[in-house]
């Protein structure tokens, strides 16, 4: 199976680009929202933070962009509740759409202005070769999910995972893969790995703290959200020949860097600009390369 990729001479960096802060100040709420079924976009829902840009591409163009993918996931009604396990909302909509924008502000990558939010049965699935699920501690998958996931990695699909914390969430993560991939395991990724030097060169596997840790961090020093959530990892699922299909952002919030950047200026210097916004171009730029 192709994917209808971009041409992959847009993905050049910009040289010299500075990130600029978006936005102004004020809290906005990264938790859990309730989406009306019928919602295909982050468009279509309201800012929680400072608001979105907006931009546009040239006429006759739409379809020849990236287009960042949300999946759309229920719960598993026999867990009850999970503590802190969030859910396929979380830093949703802004996270997507400043994500969005800075790829095409960053990169001479065209991009989606609108980003997808979309089921793993949706028809559609393969035309999107990236795919974003927040909050995978929570992630419950039916049969015919688990199946379409499967065929949709095998096929050289992408998914990264961000913003769940401790054993407790990493353990479901991990279960509903092997359910997905029963014969891959996890891997921890060396920082020698292509990923972190293909855009930006990145030296660290460093915490994104939500909003309100990080802008208290600058005197607490606390980024993390729970004791056991103290170490960052990044754990990948790779196929037969190395290629990265899954991508496990653990005990990090990168997603609330993307989401959060306008509500603080310590916090979008330490946290977006420093970590969030160079480890998510990078594994978009992988996620399209290989």
């Amino acid at each position: 199976m192709k994917f209808p990729l971009v041409i992959l001479t847009a993905l050049v960096v910009l040289v010299g680009a500075v990130f600029a802060q978006r936005g102004g100040f004020g809290f906005g709420g990264g938790g859990e929202i309730i989406v009306p079924e019928g919602t295909r976009t982050a468009r279509e829902v309201d800012s929680r933070s400072t608001g979105t840009p907006q931009w546009t591409n040239a006429v006759g163009f739409e379809t020849d962009v990236f287009t960042f993918a949300r999946v759309r996931y229920d719960k598993d009604p026999n867990r009850g509740w999970r503590r802190g396990g969030g859910g396929y909302t979380t830093d949703f909509p802004d996270s997507d759409l400043n994500l969005s924008f800075r790829l095409q502000q960053m990169t001479s990558l065209k991009v989606d202005p609108d980003a997808r939010l979309i089921r793993l049965n949706d028809p559609e699935l393969f035309n999107y070769p990236f795919l974003f699920v927040s909050a995978p501690g929570a992630l419950h998958l039916t049969d015919p999910e688990v199946e379409a996931l499967r065929a949709y990695l095998l096929h050289g699909g992408f998914v990264l995972m961000d913003d769940f914390w401790g054993e407790e969430e990493w353990e479901n993560c991990e279960d509903v893969m092997k359910q997905v991939l029963p014969e891959h395991r996890f891997t921890e990724l060396p920082l020698s790995h292509p990923v972190y030097h293909c855009v930006f060169e990145i030296k660290a596997k460093s915490q994104v703290a939500n909003v309100r840790l990080g802008i208290e961090s600058e005197h607490t020093g606390v980024t993390w959200e729970r004791e056991d959530g103290k170490v960052v990892h990044h754990r990948a699922i790779l196929d037969d020949k190395g290629r990265i299909m899954v991508l496990t952002l653990h005990n990090t919030d990168t997603a609330d860097g993307w989401e959060r950047e306008g509500e603080s200026d310590y916090y979008f210097h330490n946290f977006s600009e420093k970590i969030a916004y160079p480890l998510g171009i990078n594994i978009i730029f992988y996620a399209m390369t290989h």
